[in-house]
């Protein structure tokens, strides 16, 4: 039995929940996303909280009963608060500057990068070498970082390359002669 599925899921003031049949609709100050729940899932809404049981009693419905309570509190936390991910650009002469909808990147090739911006994420450009993607949806957040850090990731002899914040690089010894 999972132990994530029978933990209530707090709705925190300001963030409002609709559910339909299998369809589960969350609206905030961030955004709005809807999901429908797998048929063996049960969603109820009961003083402010959100719970999930299985609804046939069959161990793999115990799993997507985890799997759509952690699913469901994204979406929560990502329409009241948000997501946020930092990413930093360590290297002689790499720049990032957003510009509306479009992220120039120049990270040491012969040509600079322009990343269009997905619908629902913002970028951000504090400084010259520090990246911010903020978002309601968590998946989304989490992919356009790996997408930006993919276009240079960090490597372990001089450290160079897009790297998240939090991120640590083992570092290598160069060869000896």
């Amino acid at each position: 039995m999972s132990r994530i599925a029978k933990a209530p899921i707090q709705v925190p003031k300001g963030v409002a929940v609709e559910i339909s049949g299998q369809s589960v609709k969350v609206k905030g100050s961030k955004g709005s996303m809807e999901w429908n729940v797998h048929p063996t899932v049960a969603v109820c809404q009961e003083d402010g909280a959100i719970k999930v049981a299985p609804a046939e009693g069959q161990q793999s419905a115990w799993a997507m009963a985890g799997t759509t309570r952690a699913l469901l509190s994204n979406m929560v936390v990502g329409c009241g608060e948000g997501f946020t991910r930092k990413l930093t650009l360590v290297g002689v002469g790499y720049r990032a500057q957003a510009k509306g909808s479009v992220l120039n990147l120049s990270l040491g090739f012969s040509h600079p990068i322009d990343y269009p911006v997905p619908k629902g994420i913002t970028i951000e450009t504090p400084s010259q070498t520090e990246i911010v993607v903020t978002g309601a949806d968590k998946q989304q957040v989490g992919q356009v970082a790996s997408e930006i850090r993919g276009f240079r990731p960090p490597e372990p002899y001089k450290g160079k390359g897009v790297r998240y914040a939090d991120e640590n690089v083992r570092r290598k010894e160069a060869k000896k002669k």
